[in-house]
């Protein structure tokens, strides 16, 4: 599923460049394709930098140099994945029309659909497909009204993209896609785990630095998505404070764990389990059917206690899992030896990768 900012001439791409700029770090990978199979060369995990409203296009630049140099990727091709400040993403029914035709619809009355005025944006539309026991027409009966059809829409400022697309020129890269990062878990996990993705009712859970978001998947189609404004900087600051220690050291303990901060981290993530719970019951709620499990990443994930706490309020199996068991690895000794411990971090940047491919 991608959903590009950008037009790109390339039809077939042999390796690309995906980053996801997080918060408080960057994630990026970068892949080979080799036939049917996915090649991991190279990762990065690089402090993102410190600005206090909106970042420089000069400053994203150097960034995005430190970024490529730390993947010595030698493809330049590049996909980015952005958070919820610089897209939207929203679920709605359009008439049947070619997905230009409704990017101009869109540009000409976002309200009409999407609820509100936004001049000088820029738009990309997914369509759902139907599901296949979807109801029909009976064979020679027409539709009654107008034909509609479910649509994922995308959109971002058009100075946002622009500035985007400058500072991957600038730093030396070619700008291929930009994608809202709540798709990052959903293409990572299609390719992942195809038979849970395509058969199960499953909710997906990203763990960010300042917010999380869950993405609930019915056999292989997106139907909610949702973002919650508790996330790891809110988790590590609780902790801090309510222990009388350095957010470092907060930080240090919440995923490794020590007895002491349990009761305290417990309280921090019951609002943010009770948030999650609610978006689960909603889906339910409308379709009349339950979410089976939960599935983690991010940071967080790595932690047992955080999971157990999350499922206890969710009351819904909640597990990790791993972005990267599709992919042949080939990387340098060190990353080798560090993957498994990294990738729950790297699941956007490679839900990027995959949206490009």
């Amino acid at each position: 599923m991608a959903l590009p900012f950008s037009d790109s001439a390339a039809k077939k791409r042999d390796q690309i460049v995906a980053i996801d700029l997080g918060g408080r770090t960057t994630k990026a990978v970068y892949l080979q394709r080799r036939n049917e199979s996915f090649v991991l060369s190279r990762f990065a995990l690089l402090d993102a930098p410190i600005y206090e409203k909106s970042i420089s296009v000069e400053m994203l630049s150097e960034h995005l140099k430190a970024v490529s140099q730390a993947l010595e990727a030698r493809g330049r091709l590049t996909s980015v994945a952005v958070g919820v400040s610089e897209a939207l993403m929203r679920h709605v029914e359009m008439p049947r029309m070619p997905a230009e035709d409704m990017r101009q619809v869109l540009k000409m009355n976002a309200k009409n659909y999407l609820q509100q005025d936004l001049p000088n944006h820029v738009f990309d539309c997914f369509v759902i497909p139907p599901r296949p026991n979807a109801a029909s027409p009976e064979p020679g009966k027409p539709a009654a009204g107008p034909q509609k059809q479910k649509v994922l829409v995308a959109g971002a400022k058009r100075q946002v993209v622009d500035d985007f697309v400058i500072a991957i020129k600038s730093a030396g890269l070619v700008p291929d896609y930009i994608i809202p990062g709540l798709l990052g878990p959903v293409n990572a996990f299609e390719m992942a785990m195809p038979e849970i993705f395509s058969r199960e009712v499953v909710a997906l859970v990203d763990l960010g630095f300042k917010n999380s978001s869950i993405a609930i998947l019915a056999e292989g189609e997106l139907v909610l998505s949702r973002v919650v404004n508790l996330g790891g900087d809110r988790l590590t600051s609780g902790l801090a404070e309510s222990m009388g220690i350095s957010y470092a050291e907060a930080e240090g303990i919440k995923v490794g764990m020590v007895n002491e901060v349990q009761p305290a981290l417990e309280s921090l993530l019951t609002p943010l389990g009770r948030e999650l719970r609610a978006s689960i019951d909603f889906f339910e709620h409308q379709l009349d059917r339950p979410v089976s499990q939960v599935y983690v990443n991010g940071g967080s994930a790595r932690s047992e206690f955080i999971l157990q706490s999350l499922q206890n309020e969710m009351m819904v199996e909640c597990k990790p899992w791993n972005p990267t068991t599709f992919l042949q690895l080939e990387l340098p000794p060190p990353q080798a030896a560090e993957i498994e411990q990294v990738a729950p971090q790297l699941t956007v940047a490679l839900g990027a990768a995959m949206a490009a491919f």
